[in-house]
């Protein structure tokens, strides 16, 4: 009888950790490359996005054809990303999808929503004006990423005043008024959404920069910036 109920206790526990195993991967898996001749779910997310986002006109049927690998393109190549047709990492984030940020933003305490929308916006516009729209939400993505880190203050104001931080904060470019498109690209990164994958700097190549910056690991390149941690 003893050695019965050892065995269904073992049986139990054995069977609890598999479904903790289970439910950790599914955490923390990452979404599967796709390419011509992927079938499946996760085609049809991208596709059904890709549709409403008015890249695809095709049937939302699971199968990466050549219309599916069309609008990637189309898509890759409107955002800043390489357009070879493949949804890797980079493009999975650009569409919305595994945004990389564990918890929406929070504002501090004593600030509205609002505020702190519109201050993200200023500096979005001051940073990348001449971005895509993607550019533009990876630029607030990085700051309230910021905000995140240990190595940064921990208020968006903090980071975003802190010295020399942003070129456009330094050279009052920031204090014009925001593109509705910069306003949208913040709330956007604030609910959420992280195209650079967790990234904490950004600058553009094509311009004089600090040799230091180099040495952080490079995560992506959208337009005319490259992210790293």
């Amino acid at each position: 009888m003893m050695r019965e109920r050892k065995v269904i206790i073992a049986a139990v526990v054995l069977t609890i950790l598999s479904g903790v195993f289970l439910y950790s991967r599914n955490i923390y898996a990452q979404p599967p490359t796709l390419y011509w001749g992927s079938k499946g779910g996760d085609v049809s997310r991208v596709q059904s996005r890709l549709k409403d986002w008015g890249y695809y006109k095709g049937p939302v049927d699971g199968v990466f054809g050549s219309g599916t690998a069309a609008a990637v393109r189309s898509f890759q190549a409107k955002n800043g990303l390489t357009a070879d047709g493949v949804v890797g990492p980079a493009t999975w984030a650009a569409l919305g999808f595994n945004v990389g940020r564990t918890a929406q933003y929070q504002p501090s305490r004593g600030v509205s929503a609002r505020d702190d929308v519109y201050l993200l916006a200023r500096v979005v516009h001051g940073e990348a004006q001449a971005e895509p729209y993607l550019g533009k939400v990876a630029v607030a993505a990085v700051i309230l990423n910021r905000v995140e880190s240990d190595q940064f203050p921990n208020t968006l104001a903090g980071v975003i005043y802190q010295p020399h931080a942003f070129e456009s904060i330094t050279n009052g470019v920031a204090n014009a008024t925001p593109s509705q498109e910069a306003v949208r690209a913040a709330q956007d990164a604030i609910n959420g959404w992280d195209p650079t994958q967790g990234a904490l700097f950004f600058w553009n190549p094509a311009k004089p920069v600090s040799k230091w910056i180099w040495s952080r690991p490079i995560i992506t390149q959208i337009g005319a910036h490259v992210f790293a941690r």
